[in-house]
């Protein structure tokens, strides 16, 4: 992975309402994702507090905190795609010309919505089966798992959403594929990992 601009770099729209809208729905995905890392922590620091301060039981707290956490991570696939930020190794795609690239760059990001449409299809069943069983933990806390269960179908449909902009965004020429300048090549980039 370069350390260059491109790899932190937003999800471009060309002025695309819809590819907009994508975009706007993966930030509000993050910000949830956020949302819910913080709020993992805080009931974990009440739950410090409740058994070791005040000698108490709890009964909610690591299932609960469990629950945000995977919620969290699943929401934040959205969010992380939109900024680049899933692992990239630009070796490959540096090695090849620019319409190789971009062959290699459609053949990724459809091998990547192939195995997560796999993931929505299957989380889907997952969540509906809780949901149609009214599954619930067996814990004394004891929540209905479906709403939980929520966060897979959702995380990876949202990650999907932003992957089809993403090949959108490429094959109209709004993105030059795998963020790279068309004319990047290995031997500039490793001149600028030399400096």
């Amino acid at each position: 992975m370069s350390g260059s601009a491109h790899a932190t770099a937003p999800a471009r729209h060309g002025g695309n309402l819809i590819l907009r809208v994508i975009g706007l729905l993966s930030q509000l995905s993050g910000i949830i994702s956020a949302l819910l890392i913080i709020a993992s922590v805080g009931v974990t620091c009440q739950m410090i507090f409740i058994r070791f301060v005040l000698n108490g039981s709890t009964i909610w707290q690591t299932e609960g905190v469990t629950y945000m956490m995977i919620a969290a991570t699943m929401l934040g696939l959205p969010y992380v795609q939109y900024l680049r930020g899933h692992v990239n190794v630009d070796l490959l795609p540096l090695m090849l010309p620019v319409g190789l690239r971009r062959v290699l760059a459609f053949v990724v990001l459809a091998m990547t919505l192939a195995v997560t449409a796999i993931m929505v299809w299957y989380g889907y069943l997952f969540w509906h089966e809780a949901w149609d069983w009214g599954e619930t933990s067996n814990t004394p806390w004891n929540p209905k798992l479906w709403v939980p269960y929520l966060a897979l179908p959702l995380g990876f449909g949202l990650y999907a959403l932003q992957l089809a902009a993403d090949t959108v965004s490429m094959a109209w020429d709004i993105e030059p594929p795998f963020g790279l300048d068309p004319d990047a090549a290995l031997t500039d980039a490793l001149a600028e990992r030399a400096d």
